[in-house]
């Protein structure tokens, strides 16, 4: 039984990764100024953060049903008997309900999970698939496992400006302005499929650093029940020295440890904004 693992670009993975993992990755679309680019096609992350900076209009999109519909065929045709696909969150995108439906046309060859993560820890997802496919597991074993450990995960994001908060409606204008004039920085959570205000600090060193004690408990309570972990870096740096310095402290603080840094990708850009800092942590299946 051949098992393909598919995933979106939400993940932090794109292609070219992906072929390297055994991945198959839908890349994300995002309309700026007017035109449509597809994550990981032409468009670094970098430029990206830069044209928030420069306040270019833009948005998020999803892939279209036929697309989607179009990769499942493809794998499925190249000889794989059954798919798993890994998109982001039903809790933060109404696709994962849409991938659902339409796998309802392939009579089970088709799983959609829906372990309600995104960025680093649907990253951990996909590594985890990988590993229940390499032990033999089916497609729907594999679903199954992923959803029953969706709550396994947690991340923490800050963010350096208000304004991208303010925008998606989750801070005030006058609370933003306060905000920042008060240089408080917000400390977000995602945990399952919500993304809820879990502190207020001032300035950003204190901010970065309060995020890493409080993963650092996080992991400290999995590994206190014998569970290993994944852990994740993210960012939505500008500057490579931004990005090299927020790598550093979380090496610091994670010694032994093993972990990636992704960019934050488009979709998560748009809401938190350039310059914002994040990690993850996942119970390893």
């Amino acid at each position: 039984m051949r098992t393909a693992i598919v995933t979106d670009s939400n993940s932090g993975i794109f292609e070219e990764e992906g072929r390297k993992l055994g991945v198959y990755v839908i890349s994300m679309p995002v309309i700026i100024e007017g035109e449509t680019y597809f994550e990981g096609y032409g468009l670094s992350h970098e430029v990206f953060y830069q044209w928030l900076l420069e306040h270019k209009e833009l948005s998020t999109s999803q892939p279209s049903p036929g697309d989607i519909m179009e990769m499942w065929e493809h794998i499925l045709f190249a000889g794989y008997d059954e798919i798993v696909y890994i998109p982001m969150s039903s809790g933060l995108s109404s696709f994962c309900q849409t991938a659902q439906l339409l796998a309802r046309e392939y009579d089970g060859k088709v799983q959609v999970v829906d372990n309600h993560r995104i960025s680093v820890t649907q990253r951990h997802s996909v590594q985890d698939a990988l590993s229940l496919a390499e032990q033999g597991y089916s497609a729907k074993e594999i679903k199954r496992k992923l959803e029953q450990a969706a709550y396994e995960s947690i991340i923490l994001v800050g963010v350096e400006t208000l304004e991208y908060l303010k925008k998606g409606g989750r801070v005030t204008p006058a609370g933003a302005a306060m905000g920042e004039l008060l240089n408080i920085k917000p400390l977000l959570i995602i945990e399952g499929e919500r993304l809820d205000a879990y502190a207020k600090v001032r300035g950003t060193k204190n901010c970065k650093k309060r995020l890493l004690r409080e993963m650092k408990k996080r992991a400290d309570e999995f590994h206190e029940r014998g569970d290993e972990i994944r852990v994740g870096v993210a960012g939505s740096f500008v500057e490579q020295k931004d990005h090299q310095e927020w790598m550093d402290m979380a090496k610091e603080i994670f010694e032994g440890e093993e972990f990636n840094y992704d960019p934050l990708t488009f979709s998560i850009g748009c809401h938190v904004g350039p310059g914002a800092f994040g990690m993850g942590i996942s119970k390893k299946l």
